[in-house]
């Protein structure tokens, strides 16, 4: 699921990575909102105002690619701003596509298996680097790529390093197996594409034996604990996994495009394998669940209020493994332009030189999905089509810019702390006083290691001819808890610095910069 080529997305398409402050290298900050319980569609007038745009994105992509049917939606702040469906959801009655209309959403279904598996380790009842075979007996004795390769982990099976083979198309036509067959399967072992935890290599056969270490471990089918856990307590009615039980004339029926005409593909019944693509899901259910996913951010106190803690689905989102740079696939932007991409869990992370986001897609026989989540600025988009690997990811990564580029998907302000106050009191009375011994009880012990109070004069010196006086009442922007930037307008053009605060008890700043900067 989620073919690279055939499901609209390869390895340079996702990625996430650290943004530098003026001068001062920093840490990347999540931001978020308070916690949403529910995603009724809202209108924004901020987003309305693109509809005509992010409408033309997706009817583009509609025509373009054959799709009969597609239903998009964008969630910001914990709402469903938009939502619109196009085309049909069949060829017969034609039955227009609407925010309730089922879709099969394949490979972003992993994102539920990989929550179900950190929450039985929340509950203690495993532990990610507990071997795999401890809670799926049957593969024990396997023979591995080398006789040195260490043996399986539940974590290797969730970030796809457990040296099985990239199995598109071969695992969406799995779908279908029994248990049994699957249990068959597994005794019989599989071969190796390559040495244990040495790269990523996407495996839907990997994400099938996660689905059977949640049905062993919480005693009930992998389906029904995640409906019960997950979809259950987010209100999400008209998702499942077993699609023949959908009410009739509710879904999108899968199409491929073959010789100029749509042709119906099989519906395949739920099966051992859908833990790594068999979720059916709906606009409007699946807002409610990218809204939860979003509200995790930023960590903070207070009660938790979902199924799952915070902090687990950030975890999730983490991209930690054998990251990978290549320039970004054509579609998506203007230019040559570099993707840094890592698997997390259920998820890509990426960054290049327009977003910062986490994403997955899916293709499956009759269906395409993909899903765009900025988490620091609340904002998701997603999209649900019925042609076979037809993941709308062009005109989602399109809409994604557009809100980042009308400033609806801009990093949340992280708040002022008292040691940053502190801190930049403390800047001021150096610039002021044009000496660094101003401000000596604040500055951290490597402060005047680093450069002597003599040169920090003549710099500061240096500095006041070249700006001129400066209005230094500006509030500074905070980066992190411990590190911030700031900005003057000065006589002669501006001011730009930044702070990084010591991990002192009380504060004090480790590095202070002060650049000109023409205007």
């Amino acid at each position: 699921m989620a073919a690279r080529a055939r499901a609209g997305i390869d390895r340079s398409n996702d990625g996430e990575g650290a943004m530098k402050a003026m001068a001062l290298a920093v840490a990347l900050v999540m931001g978020g909102p308070a916690v949403a319980q529910s995603t009724p569609v809202e209108t924004s007038a901020s987003v309305q105002a693109l509809e005509p745009q992010i409408g033309q994105f997706f009817e583009t992509w509609l025509r373009e690619q054959h799709a009969p049917g597609l239903v998009y939606g964008i969630v910001r702040d914990g709402r469903l701003v938009a939502v619109r469906g196009l085309g049909t959801q069949d060829q017969q009655a034609k039955r227009p596509v609407t925010a309730d209309t089922r879709f099969r959403i394949a490979s972003m279904s992993k994102a539920f298996t990989a929550l179900a598996i950190l929450d039985l380790r929340d509950q203690g009842k495993l532990r990610l680097d507990d071997l795999a075979e401890t809670y799926v007996p049957e593969m024990r004795g396997w023979k591995y790529a080398t006789s040195d390769a260490p043996r399986i982990r539940i974590r290797d099976l969730l970030t796809h390093t457990a040296g099985f083979v990239d199995d598109n198309p071969w695992g969406d036509r799995q779908q279908v197996l029994t248990e049994a067959e699957f249990t068959a399967m597994l005794k019989a072992g599989v071969p190796f594409s390559r040495p244990q935890q040495s790269a990523m290599e996407y495996s839907n056969f990997g994400y099938a034996t996660l689905g059977r270490i949640i049905s062993n471990v919480s005693g009930k089918p992998y389906q029904r604990y995640i409906t019960e856990r997950i979809l259950t307590p987010l209100g999400m009615t008209s998702t499942g996994y077993d699609v023949l039980a959908s009410p009739p004339g509710s879904r999108a029926i899968g199409y491929r495009w073959e010789n100029g005409a749509y042709l119906r593909e099989p519906d395949m019944k739920d099966g051992a394998f859908g833990a790594m693509g068999g979720v059916e899901t709906t606009a409007s259910d699946y807002a409610k669940y990218v809204a939860w996913l979003l509200s995790a951010w930023p960590a903070r106190d207070g009660a938790e209020r979902g199924p799952l803690k915070r902090s687990t689905v950030r975890e999730i989102v983490q991209g930690s493994n054998f990251a990978e740079l290549a320039d970004r696939r054509a579609g998506l932007g203007e230019g040559v332009c570099k993707q840094a991409t890592a698997y997390a869990m259920g998820w890509r992370v990426i960054q290049d030189c327009d977003l910062s986001y986490v994403t997955h897609t899916g293709g499956y026989p009759g269906y395409g999905s993909v899903v765009i989540l900025m988490p620091e600025a609340g904002v998701g988009v997603f999209a649900f089509s019925s042609r076979t690997y037809g993941a709308p990811v062009p005109p989602a990564y399109k809409v994604a810019r557009l809100m980042k580029d009308a400033g609806l998907a801009t990093r949340r302000p992280v708040a002022l702390t008292p040691g940053m106050t502190t801190g930049y009191a403390a800047a001021r009375d150096v610039w002021q006083a044009g000496d660094i011994l101003a401000a000596r009880d604040r500055m951290a012990m490597n402060m005047l290691m680093d450069r002597s109070a003599a040169n920090w004069r003549a710099e500061l010196a240096r500095l006041h001819g070249q700006v001129g006086a400066c209005a230094t009442d500006t509030p500074i922007e905070p980066v992190t808890a411990m590190a911030g930037r700031f900005r003057w307008r000065c006589d002669k053009g501006d001011l730009a610095g930044s702070i990084l605060l010591a991990p002192t008890p009380v504060p004090s700043i480790q590095e202070l910069r002060f650049v000109a900067v023409p205007r």
